[in-house]
């Protein structure tokens, strides 16, 4: 952290020599870094963030005392934490505006708690903090040399006999990890920065000038540079300020807005001071730095912005036009930044990257022609398929497009594909990539000349010669990218997917091949789709010859790994040929299962099966497999015992699962029996495909049963030994986790002491893990057993540090796991004394619904089973506000919940008395009115126990919420007739509601719940009724007296 603060962030001084930090994307992308590895530390390393530092971390916040909460002692100017070091002094102390932090686990707090202000303050501790290792871990670290490694580190802090030593040396290392990765992260930044050049800055201002002048049309008023003098490089600047990189000042009149005076220079474009009174540049930056002008003056005006996108493409072919007459200008600017940039580079290897730019800028696009008859009607095919996609309509097609209306017209036609795929599952490769060309300044290969050329013999060559070029072509090593672009570069691509319009099946199968290879690359892929590839590859799959149909498919499979080109394949009846590929005795005499055996037929059903795995990912593709009639065929397939068919079948069906109608075709297909016998395969890729398609069906009862029927628990159970594979490893917890929905299953998973396991894998293990993890955890929980075997392995802690994380499904998942454990009281207490319950009251601030409902369900057992549950709820500052405020919510899961935590914390009088002058009453009353019996249920229960206190019975009548409780009654649930009839039994002690109540009929609907079963619902309507019957035999009594 040391060198990357020292080298690469950039500093500014300001006013006697203060230093502070700029304001520019490379710094705020190390702050941003930084503030990561703080807020994490926490819970990724809790040992290390108690290890206090040598000096307090000392800056001015802005943050103000009543930011914090719990675990803090605040006053009106001061904030101490609780925690504190050996000598009793608080690990955080702030005094209004100074702020000292003497740990990592009171840092990761305080950018919690700084929230949205968190980059600020992380800059204000860098400012203040230059050199921040060496307050840390003290000056003795600080002696050693930027280039020591990790074990000049260890040699330096083992040399201290305390017993920190080790915390020390971890913190050490990971202080060290932090600095490579700021030096690699920065350098990546760096790199994809283009620096300005004068002749570059000329060219836009002079392109501006055209576009300038009066009227409305016009982008700007003027524009005018600030001195009329040129140097000899092309800069304007004074040399004094040459030297720090700046090329020119200009005056820009926009239409909207004040004259605006622009510093450009190497770094970017940004506002100046302007002109002082003296008529002399303040040459200060003010705000950010632009990439070039056109954005920045985008950014300052709307007109401009406006203007300019009406002129976007006259704009574009000048600035080509000045690019291209400029090209053969030497980049002086880009070869000592180069120089700067990479130590140890000499003038020859700058010289010798100038040849090959110069050399890469003559070689020209050469137009594929095939001298074959069919080219014509490949062109005549692309042409029909354009305008298939343009909805029918008919367009010239001109001889060549220029890039930029190519792009326009492929961006349009992604969007109205992305319209139509209805995609729901959709989320690989979906962004469009950069479309990158070969570096203009990189030492091309040998092949990639090769290359180019052997795709000029395959547009020039007759049959023989394409035939030899395509073996020539495939022997090279088509895996790397510069191969695969030297293709696309010279115009190989369209000349490949020609070739698949001809007769000759050998050049279809050269073609092919290579095609295969190299569409892993996603630029490939876009650019196969963009040509019209797609729909040819489709035809091929009907073609006799059962090479050419496995070759087909696998390229599409490689193909369809992004929206567009899963549509494409669907449109063109892609699926049903595909689907028809599965069936491998369809051209055979012999019986379906004899020919499983032929190779050819399996690699073709493989292949088939290949492709429908990557065109699964879209919703209407799974409809469209199954209404080709997709899963029976999966289905025979299944019971193949050839590894490498079996692979892509359940990867279908996995991907398939995610959609009901799947699951219950899956079901009736008995595929849950295969899939468990697959789990028991050597081949670890379809043990995880298997395991995943389990945890996609898993969600019916009826599958689960199917699973421990088949005995699919125990290889579950055995798989969470190996952890090396972590993606097997989420998908075998995650069956677990479903699977554990169902109490016989947990027994089993007890059984098989796979609960022992579980624990073993809360730390150090992916997020993708944990959350199913916890889950299987949370449902395994359930059970007094289970519970009581989670605490004695030591389950309570890693669960209870899980809660500080930001992982929703995570979250949501850890607190139900906490909350079961919290049902046993010894597990309560070790909850209680790792400050597991202010966590959980924490996490009720949570953006997310499901974590808020999650952690106040978790609450309700924590606030049961605590010793003095009522002092330990009224410690949490602001905790019962916040309950209370919940009650706001539209979410009906948080509001049920919510009602659960508040029916326990109004058990205690003095909590009862805080949260009704919080406003209880009336917020439950305006609840009363819904018609969700989960909701119903817990919402009379609060009600009830929140009558105990003064005039809430009354303020509830005078809120209207009896007569909609009196409707209660006519629910099915037997827990809302429960909870209603104690509700109403609190409220008829109030004379006015009890009238309310009889006015809705409320004594007939008690009457017949006097007899139920349920003794607590017995006393409870039989009470309701005796004050009812009370009031009307006093008011009787009053007439007559």
């Amino acid at each position: 952290m040391g060198v990357a603060l020292a080298r690469l962030v950039q500093w500014t001084a300001t006013g006697y020599g203060t230093r502070a930090l700029e304001t520019t994307p490379l710094n705020e992308a190390i702050l941003k870094e930084i503030i990561m590895f703080a807020e994490s530390f926490i819970y990724k390393h809790p040992q290390e963030a108690k290890y206090v530092f040598v000096e307090p971390l000392e800056w001015k916040t802005d943050l103000e005392p009543s930011a914090f909460e719990s675990g803090y002692v605040v006053s009106a100017t001061t904030v101490k934490s609780e925690e504190s070091d050996e000598n009793g002094q608080p690990l955080l102390f702030l005094s209004v505006p100074q702020i000292k932090v003497r740990s990592f686990g009171q840092l990761s707090c305080l950018l919690l708690i700084a929230k949205d202000t968190k980059l600020k303050e992380a800059q204000a501790c860098i400012e203040a903090n230059r050199n921040p290792v060496a307050k840390i871990l003290g000056l003795n670290y600080n002696t050693m040399k930027e280039e020591s490694s990790v074990l000049n580190i260890l040699d330096k802090i083992t040399k201290d006999d305390d017993t920190e030593s080790e915390i020390k040396m971890k913190i050490a290392i990971l202080l060290k990890q932090l600095d490579v990765y700021l030096l690699n992260h920065s350098l990546k930044h760096i790199s994809l920065e283009i620096p300005l050049n004068p002749a570059a800055v000329k060219n836009d201002i002079e392109l501006l000038k055209r576009f300038s002048g009066k009227g409305e049309q016009t982008a700007l008023e003027s524009i005018k540079y600030t001195s009329d003098y040129e140097y000899s490089n092309g800069c304007r600047a004074p040399p004094w300020r040459q030297i720090l990189g700046e090329i020119c000042y200009v005056l820009v009149k926009p239409h909207d807005v004040e004259t605006l005076c622009i510093t450009c220079s190497e770094e970017g474009v940004f506002l100046n001071g302007g002109k002082t009174d003296d008529e002399e540049i303040n040459y200060e930056r003010k705000g950010v730095i632009y990439k070039d002008l056109v954005t920045c003056l985008k950014e300052k005006s709307a007109i401009f912005s406006e203007n300019m996108s009406k002129q976007q493409t006259r704009f574009n072919e000048e600035l080509q036009k000045e690019k291209n007459q400029t090209n053969e200008t030497p980049k002086k600017e880009a070869a000592s930044a180069l120089r700067k940039a990479i130590p140890g580079s000499d003038k020859s290897t700058l010289e010798k990257n100038k040849i090959n730019f110069g050399k890469n800028n003559m070689i020209k696009r050469l137009e594929p022609s095939l001298n074959w008859k069919t080219t014509v009607d490949s062109k005549e095919h692309r042409t029909s398929l354009h305008e298939e996609k343009h909805g029918g309509r008919l367009e010239k097609s001109a001889p060549s497009v220029s890039p930029g209306k190519a792009q326009l017209v492929r961006k349009s036609a992604e969007k109205v594909e992305e319209i139509v795929s209805e995609s729901s599952s959709e989320s690989e490769e979906d962004e469009e990539p950069p479309d990158h060309r070969q570096e203009a300044n990189a030492d091309l290969p040998s092949e990639y000349w090769q290359i180019q050329k052997l795709v000029k013999y395959l547009k020039g060559g007759n049959q023989t010669a394409t035939v030899i070029a395509l073996c020539s072509m495939k022997d090279f090593n088509l895996a790397q990218e510069t191969c695969q672009l030297a293709i696309r570069d010279v115009g190989g691509l369209e000349v490949l997917i020609n070739l698949l319009d001809t007769d000759e099946v050998k050049c279809k199968i050269g073609s092919l091949k290579i095609l295969k290879e190299i569409s892993h690359n996603p630029q490939i892929r876009r650019n196969i789709v963009d040509l019209g590839g797609l729909p040819i590859m489709v035809n091929i799959l009907d073609s006799p010859h059962k090479s050419l149909k496995c070759l087909a498919a696998e390229t599409i499979a490689n193909v369809a790994k992004f929206r567009r080109a899963r549509w494409a394949v669907r449109h063109h009846g892609g699926i049903t040929k595909l689907v028809a590929l599965l069936d491998c005795a369809q051209n055979s005499a012999e019986p379906a299962q004899s020919s499983l055996y032929d190779a050819r037929d399996v690699e073709v059903a493989r292949c088939g099966a290949l492709a429908l795995w990557s065109c699964s990912k879209s919703y209407a593709n799974k409809e469209a497999i199954r209404k080709a009639g997709g899963i029976p065929l999966l289905a025979r397939l299944l019971k193949t015992s050839h590894e490498n068919m079996l692979i892509p079948v359940v990867g279908t069906l996995q991907e398939c699962a995610s959609e009901e109608n799947y699951r219950a075709a899956i079901k009736a297909e008995r595929i849950i029996e295969n899939l468990v016998k697959n789990l028991n395969s050597e081949n670890e890729q379809l043990q995880e495909h298997c395991a995943m398609a389990i945890y996609q069906c898993a969600e019916d009862e009826e599958t689960r049963d199917l699973v421990r029927m088949h005995g699919g628990l125990k290889p579950l159970a055995s798989l969470l030994n190996n952890t090396d594979n972590k993606e097997r490893l989420a998908a075998v917890t995650g069956a677990i986790w479903k699977c554990s929905i169902s109490k016989e299953n947990v027994t089993k998973f007890r059984e098989y002491k796979a609960i022992e396991t579980l624990v073993g894998l809360l730390t150090d293990q992916p997020e993708e893990v944990l959350v199913n993890v916890v889950g299987a955890l949370g449902e395994c929980c359930q059970e007094y057993e289970n519970r009581v075997i989670v605490r004695k392995c030591g389950g309570i802690q890693p669960l209870v540090n899980l809660l500080v994380g930001i992982n929703q499904a995570l979250l949501v998942n850890v607190t139900k796991a906490v909350g079961a454990c919290a049902v046993e009281p010894e597990s309560m207490m070790i909850i209680d004394r790792l400050d597991g319950v202010r966590l959980l009251w924490s996490l009720l601030k949570n953006p997310h619904p499901d974590v808020k409902a999650s952690a106040a369900w978790a609450l309700c057992p924590c606030i049961q089973n605590a010793k003095d549950a009522g002092e330990m709820v009224r410690s949490f500052v602001g905790g019962l506000e916040l309950v209370v405020n919940l009650l706001k919510s539209d979410n009906k899961e948080v509001l049920a919940s919510v009602c659960a935590a508040i029916t326990n914390i109004a058990k205690d009088q003095e909590n009862l008395a805080v949260i009704t002058d919080h406003g209880v009453v009336p917020l439950l009353s305006k609840l009363a009115n819904t018609n969700n019996d989960k909701l119903r249920h817990h919402l009379a229960e609060a009600i009830s126990c929140c009558c105990m206190w003064g005039r809430n019975r009354v303020a509830f009548g005078e809120n209207k919420a009896v007569a909609p409780l009196v409707r209660y009654l006519k629910s099915n649930d037997a827990n809302v007739h429960r909870a209603t009839a104690q509700a109403l039994y609190q409220l008829s002690e109030d004379a006015d509601n009890c009238i309310t109540m009889h006015e809705n009929g409320a004594v007939k609907l008690l009457l017949h719940m006097v007899g139920s079963p349920d003794q607590d619902l017995q006393e409870a309507a039989a009470g309701c009724i005796s004050n009812i019957r009370r009031l009307a035999l006093a008011t009787e009594k009053a007439r007559y007296t």
